[in-house]
């Protein structure tokens, strides 16, 4: 089997931007912890102050993969906890998963605001949803300006966005949380800038922690260096963490069919499927692409079917 254009490894790594979206958020996009303390998912000593409602919509989203149910609950946790930055960040996570500019540029606004209030009470949390906010404006001007006119301005908030990281890590450098969201930004990053280097975005990942995200963050990358038994080995410690999570059954049918393992990618497609009614269009009509071509039809009658897919 020929690799059809829109399973290439670079069309992989482009798609993954949807996907890094909500990564680059990983203390956003969170799941719930396997910690006795409840509301913080990322340490088992020395809990920050996290809320219930934030961890529900943590659950929802990264542990059940359920963008559905997070869309609802997200609004609820503002509501409860409105001092918590994370909440806005998953809201302008899942509106540039939803395409909504307006809602990512709000959100990335109020994610900037209530981490500088935080700032008094809680200082590394505070710096690093700032880095946050301040990233995903930088994601909302390359939207909406486009990649020519956009540049310049992202790059110049990415010089606010290293002072931020700068200033958490000054505080506490093996912070499990910082590392996981830092090593996310520092993976998309590597993706798309020549300059980056994936290694050491993989080796930040391996510091965070809750465990099934980091090892889902290890798979993207090694994923993207081609190095596929590798990524294969981490996105199956993910799933013994979250077995049901349909991002990460997708995860493993696309490492699958990079090695050429088209008969036993297709089951893994098709059950990331099954999870459709939670899942963002984009990713349902994506993975119905993939699985299609995995079974060996022809791309433009995949890309035709997969177009027709609707709610």
């Amino acid at each position: 089997m020929v690799l059809h254009p829109f399973l290439t490894p670079s069309r992989l790594r482009s798609r993954a931007k949807a996907v890094l979206a909500g990564a680059l958020t990983a203390a956003c996009l969170g799941l719930i912890p396997m910690a006795a303390q409840a509301g913080d998912p990322f340490r088992t000593q020395n809990p920050h102050d996290i809320g219930d409602k934030t961890e529900a919509v943590f659950k929802a989203l990264f542990y059940e993969g359920n963008y559905t149910a997070a869309q609802a609950l997200v609004g609820e946790a503002i509501a409860a906890e409105p001092g918590e930055p994370m909440n806005y960040a998953i809201a302008a996570a899942l509106g540039y998963l939803n395409q909504d500019l307006d809602q990512l540029a709000d959100q990335a606004r109020l994610t900037q605001q209530t981490a500088s209030a935080l700032k008094a009470t809680d200082p590394l949390r505070g710096h690093l949803y700032s880095a946050v906010g301040i990233f995903m404006e930088g994601a909302h001007v390359l939207q909406s300006q486009g990649i020519a006119r956009g540049t310049p301005t992202a790059l110049r908030m990415l010089q606010r966005v290293f002072s931020e990281l700068d200033a958490a890590e000054r505080i506490d450098r093996n912070d499990p949380e910082l590392s996981l969201l830092k090593g996310f930004m520092d993976l998309l990053l590597a993706v798309n800038l020549p300059f980056a280097n994936p290694d050491n975005a993989i080796a930040r990942l391996q510091n965070g922690s809750p465990a099934y995200l980091s090892h889902r963050g290890v798979a993207l990358g090694l994923r993207d260096l081609g190095r596929y038994r590798e990524a294969q080995a981490e996105v199956e410690k993910a799933l013994a963490a979250a077995p049901s999570n349909p991002d990460l059954l997708y995860l493993k049918a696309q490492i699958l069919f990079l090695q050429q393992e088209y008969a036993a990618s297709v089951p893994l497609y098709r059950s990331a499927l099954t999870y459709a009614d939670q899942l963002p269009i984009s990713t349902v009509r994506q993975i119905s692409l993939e699985a299609c071509q995995a079974e060996g039809t022809a791309g433009e009658i995949c890309v035709e079917r997969s177009r027709a897919i609707s709610r």
